[in-house]
């Protein structure tokens, strides 16, 4: 039984009231209501317009993009915050602009990937990371177009990327409107795409294609637990927002289902939230096996239990607004990404902030 990252967020409410009262592997009763008033996260960054990815880099720091002004900041270890690149072709409106991030090392060199709108695609780039922690750089001469063609909308955009444990480059990508394509296998859009980091279909892929799940609607998170099971955060339409467990060639329903639906053919979600609970973005793994899922409508951190998701939990409800990405951060850590500043949220003075919760051992 997975249970050390349960055990973990039981004890945290030290640190941050994560009172989940699991018992075992099986559903347990409401837990206490919780709150972050005494012991409140740790802000590493104020100040961010409008943050769509948080990538941390080794020496303590992350990578940050801002979706409509398409820089890559760079947080260093000393919290300071600086420009280390603005991808020029980056074409900004409504979800599209510059979204994900994931950093990767092959051949000796050290790779920023980034997914991005352009005026005509959305397309996921590469350029060389140099020099040093507090002086990183984007060397923008050697960047390289990995996939292109990815169709792009205001809406239903997509975005996240992330490598996985096998070492390939997984690509979200939403229906961007055109709800039938998330169906046809020869489309990109609505898609969990699974690439070679030079952007060629990855060795094993079900039809020897890019694709590797099909019939998603708007995907903006994904994650791996230490079993290596993939997990992927779903915006619904206006009924469930969706929390999958992904399998090689599974087909998610879109637009033929929504939530839970029981139909031959289809995998359904393992959790399904109304989009008032969730509006699921980010999501990260935390001690192997608990799911981190973050709410942008729902303004609250989802803590879903990967060995029975049906033991779910909330946090951080309404306390920082609209919750954009969280990620596994160093020591023991997890790093929040709000996101009041993209024109649906109500700002604060300091917004949008970069948050450290430190949890306990368990």
């Amino acid at each position: 039984m997975r249970d050390t990252g349960i055990r973990a967020l039981q004890t945290a409410a030290v640190a941050v009231a994560f009172a989940l009262a699991l018992s075992g592997c099986s559903a347990a009763p409401d837990p206490p209501a919780t709150s972050t008033e005494n012991a409140p996260p740790e802000t590493l960054a104020s100040g961010l317009k409008v943050p769509w990815s948080v990538v941390p880099v080794e020496g303590g720091g992350a990578l940050i993009s801002q979706r409509d002004e398409g820089n890559v900041l760079e947080l260093t270890p000393d919290r300071e915050l600086r420009v280390a690149g603005a991808l020029p072709d980056v074409s900004a409106g409504g979800e599209a602009g510059l979204n994900g991030l994931a950093v990767h090392e092959e051949g000796g060199v050290r790779w920023l990937y980034a997914y991005h709108a352009t005026a005509d695609d959305n397309r996921v780039v590469r350029m060389p990371l140099t020099g040093e922690p507090g002086s990183l750089s984007l060397d923008l001469a050697r960047e390289e177009v990995v996939l292109r063609g990815i169709p792009v909308s205001a809406n239903h955009n997509g975005g996240r990327i992330a490598f996985g444990p096998d070492g390939m480059l997984y690509v979200a990508t939403g229906d961007a409107g055109q709800r039938e394509a998330s169906q046809d296998p020869a489309s990109l859009s609505g898609k969990i795409l699974r690439l070679s980091p030079d952007g060629s279909p990855a060795p094993g892929n079900p039809g020897g294609t890019a694709v590797y799940s099909l019939g998603h609607r708007n995907v903006q998170g994904l994650a791996w637990s230490a079993d290596g099971t993939l997990w992927a955060s779903e915006f619904g339409q206006d009924t469930w927002d969706e929390l999958n467990r992904i399998v090689p060639g599974g087909n998610y329903g879109w637009p033929l289902h929504e939530g839970v639906a029981g139909a031959d053919g289809f995998v359904d979600p393992v959790r399904a939230w109304k989009p008032s609970e969730a509006s699921p973005s980010g999501i990260a793994v935390y001690d192997g096996g608990t799911v981190l899922v973050a709410g942008l409508r729902g303004e609250r951190l989802w803590i879903v239990d990967g060995s029975d998701p049906s033991s779910a939990w909330a946090t951080f409800t309404g306390e920082f607004g609209r919750l954009r990405d969280v990620v596994a951060g160093p020591r023991g850590s997890i790093w929040v990404l709000t996101n009041n500043t993209d024109g649906r949220g109500s700002p604060e003075k300091g917004d949008d902030r970069l948050l450290q919760v430190t949890l306990p051992e368990g």
